[in-house]
């Protein structure tokens, strides 16, 4: 299996995972609602409060899938619960920059 396929994501309380039966996951919490259509050979299940993924072959590219819609989903997940942000590091000497 994909190392990172076969890893469990944990649902927060106060997040609603669900998959309908075109295989599309839609994923609701305070900060809003996504969805993603999900590959045909990977089956997403919702149990006790995890979001498990499988996939039914072991070719190439479906194993690529499988790393690929964990990854998205658990995304879904943190997008919806804290939102995005973007840092700003600045490292060096001779650069002058303050935030206004």
């Amino acid at each position: 299996m994909s190392r990172i396929g076969r890893l469990p994501i944990a649902v927060p309380q106060g997040v609603k995972v669900s998959v309908d039966p075109n295989n599309t996951v839609h994923v609701e919490g305070p900060k809003g609602k996504l969805t993603c259509a999900v590959h045909a050979e990977i089956k997403v299940e919702v149990k006790d409060g995890k979001v498990e993924l499988s996939r039914s072959k072991d070719d190439l590219e479906v194993k690529g899938f499988h790393g690929l819609y964990r990854q998205m989903i658990n995304n879904m997940i943190i997008g919806v619960t804290k939102g995005y942000s973007k840092t700003l590091v600045i490292n060096g000497v001779g650069y002058r920059a303050e935030a206004k």
